[in-house]
């Protein structure tokens, strides 16, 4: 995954938007393993990813964030937001599988 920033953050919005499309999951799970790097408009495109989630009914969570990443939910004050998960142990694995999963 890397880094969300203002050269790919709205690809989480527009994959939340695909998966509502597509069916009605009980639940979106953003896993943020991989994530070294997000900007205030990785940020934003996460909160536009739970608003548009959320007028569709559907929760939208973030599972495994990377310290870093769950360090910057902290900051902003958006933990509780997005499920309050802690944060991925250092020594697991990155993440096999897609960034965006409906449930």
């Amino acid at each position: 995954m890397g880094e969300i920033d203002v050269e790919n953050a709205y690809g989480i919005k527009d994959a939340v938007a695909g998966l509502l499309a597509a069916g009605r999951p009980e639940r979106i799970e953003l896993d943020m393993h991989g994530v070294t790097f997000i900007d205030s408009v990785g940020i934003s495109a996460l909160v536009a990813a739970f608003q548009l989630a959320s007028v569709s009914g559907v929760k939208l969570v973030v599972t495994r964030p990377s310290r870093f990443a769950h360090r910057q939910l902290w900051v902003t004050g958006l933990l509780g937001l997005f499920g309050a998960p802690q944060p991925c142990p250092e020594s697991e694995e990155p993440a096999r599988q897609p960034l965006v999963s409906g449930a």
